[in-house]
């Protein structure tokens, strides 16, 4: 195989892992609430931006500011969830999502007015690691640990914690679970802020290897909810494997053709996916 095309599909991989955590946050909240978020990518944009300011105006450490901007992020998923996610809980599924879409444009005004519209960069670079003739980015080799670390952590909450299993419980039968003595706004707040919490750790993996602007959302937010529909909406274990396929077909569009290009051919296979099999091809 060409080294190139090799080395292609391995960042492939690594990018898969990154768009896992977005896409893992979504199908959470969607599954528990029921409601999609179009404003996610803008709280990945809000935690981006802390950590620049962070680090790079104020002077603390990178992990530090990673302490603070994940947290931070969490709490803005609570937020969400109680000033405008909950008062249309029984509204039609349209008010939702022109509620969170709005929410989406309040960011990035927001992000503008106080930032500006100039490119931030943290100017974070780990050296690579070269295998068999393959450069690795030591970056997104990093930030690909810390996603399946993160991946991991999600899965043993909901696997053996108390509240981890209501969520479950509740995504399968939200009606039947209050008869059983769990109380939903309780676990729709906690499912919020685990999605807000995964959001500011992709906040802190994406922000090192790329610059934060205002309109940052519109390079991943889309192709995340794509990854979200061909996994199968709500389906965690389907929307991770779908991040990684969807990471590979990007990386090595990108190695046949250009980056530009590569989104289009995600698109069209997106588009095949959703006409050959409609709840996704990971859905049961």
């Amino acid at each position: 195989m060409d080294p190139f095309l090799l080395e292609a599909i391995l960042n492939g991989i690594l990018l898969g892992g990154v768009f896992a955590l977005p896409v893992l946050g979504c199908n959470l909240v969607f599954g528990v609430v029921d409601v999609v978020w179009l404003c996610y990518a803008e709280l990945v944009m809000v935690g981006m931006y802390a950590v620049w300011f962070l680090h790079t105006q104020q002077g603390w450490a990178l992990g530090l500011a990673f302490a603070v901007a994940l947290p931070l992020v969490a709490v803005l998923g609570v937020l969400l969830h109680l000033c405008v996610v909950k008062p249309l809980l029984g509204a039609p599924p349209i008010n939702q999502l022109l509620a969170t879409g709005g929410v989406l444009f309040i960011l990035q005004g927001g992000a503008m007015l106080v930032f500006g519209t100039d490119f931030r960069s943290l100017g974070v670079e780990l050296p690579p690691m070269e295998w068999a003739d393959i450069f690795i980015s030591g970056t997104k080799l990093a930030a690909f640990c810390a996603a399946l670390v993160g991946a991991a952590a999600l899965w043993a909450f909901l696997k053996f914690t108390y509240i981890g299993i209501a969520i479950r419980a509740i995504a399968r039968d939200r009606e039947v679970m209050p008869l059983m003595g769990v109380d939903p706004r309780r676990v729709y707040v906690v499912a919020s802020a685990v999605g807000g919490a995964l959001a500011g750790l992709a906040a802190c993996l994406l922000v090192v290897q790329l610059d934060v602007h205002p309109f940052i959302g519109l390079s991943f937010g889309p192709i995340t909810f794509m990854i979200c529909v061909m996994g199968g909406l709500g389906n965690m274990l389907g929307g991770f494997l779908a991040a990684f396929l969807m990471g590979v077909i990007v990386s090595t569009g990108s190695f046949w053709w250009n980056t530009e290009m590569s989104y289009v051919v995600a698109f069209a296979f997106f588009i095949v996916v959703i006409f050959a099999r409609p709840q996704g091809l990971f859905a049961r």
